[in-house]
């Protein structure tokens, strides 16, 4: 059985990972989603929901946290209504705390094959600071994360961008890519970002994306070479240069000092892409 994880707050974002997640594996056998919802419990004395819900006064008001929880439960009762009767099957999960660390939990308990949720994307002091709790997820789980942050239908996808400077071994990652492009029966595009800092010629370049697709024995694929000021960006450009449906991308899960002084090319694109990113940690 596929097991999926949607972390889901009732925002608009997250309301589109659940259709996506929903429209994908309706094409597929044996499938489990489970929704989870957190009721943040922060350390102060205030309590508020994941990120996309309403903001709760203080924890004294035990009467509007009764009133949140029904109602959530309600909401909850409703969509497991709503999606019965597919070829999938469909659970909800309510618990209280913080959302990250919850989902983290979740995660490791549940052991899901995919991770889809929303992303609302962040910039500048927040992205540098404090960062969302998509972005960490996707920095810590040990299975692959889709971000989605608009609507958009996943049995329609045929271009995949998967970035890399494609130098290292990358034997479970080619795996879990190649079943990937399965999923969505695509095209997939192995791209090496040139920049300024990093540059080589498109010889070495291709030789490697070559290399690499004749190793793991990835058909309907296409190398490419893109050119661009930084790595980021040249991801993103090069995405919508192509319409891709989807970028897909290793990140080292960094954190810490590490984290802060290096920072993760896979956690600026999933704060900057519009399109859906899947990523994978790798060891």
């Amino acid at each position: 059985m596929t097991k999926v994880l949607i972390p889901f707050d009732f925002s608009e974002q997250a309301q589109n990972a659940l259709q996506f997640a929903t429209n994908l594996s309706a094409k597929f056998e044996n499938v489990q989603i489970t929704v989870l919802h957190v009721i943040e419990v922060p350390a102060s004395s205030g309590m508020g929901t994941m990120g996309g819900g309403e903001a709760v006064p203080e924890y004294e008001n035990q009467m509007f946290f009764i009133e949140l929880m029904d109602r959530r439960k309600q909401q909850f009762r409703d969509m497991e209504t709503q999606y019965a009767g597919n070829s999938y099957a469909f659970n909800t999960k309510i618990v209280l705390g913080n959302a990250f660390q919850n989902i983290s939990s979740a995660i490791q308990e549940e052991n899901p094959d995919l991770v889809i949720m929303g992303s609302k994307g962040s910039s500048g002091l927040e992205e540098v600071l404090i960062g969302s709790n998509t972005e960490k997820v996707v920095r810590t789980s040990h299975c692959p994360v889709v971000t989605v942050k608009a609507a958009v239908d996943p049995t329609n996808f045929k271009k995949i961008v998967f970035a890399s400077d494609f130098r290292e071994d990358q034997d479970e990652l080619a795996h879990r890519l190649k079943n990937l492009q399965k999923w969505f029966d695509a095209d997939l595009y192995l791209v090496i970002i040139n920049t300024p800092g990093s540059f080589e010629t498109t010889r070495e370049s291709a030789a490697r994306i070559k290399k690499f697709a004749a190793k793991y024995e990835i058909e309907h694929a296409v190398a490419e070479i893109y050119n661009s000021d930084s790595e980021e960006a040249g991801i993103v450009e090069f995405a919508e240069d192509i319409d891709a449906d989807l970028i897909a991308m290793a990140t080292h899960g960094r954190t810490g000092l590490a984290h802060l002084f290096t920072g993760s090319i896979a956690e600026d694109v999933v704060n900057h892409a519009k399109r859906p990113v899947w990523t994978f940690k790798t060891k």
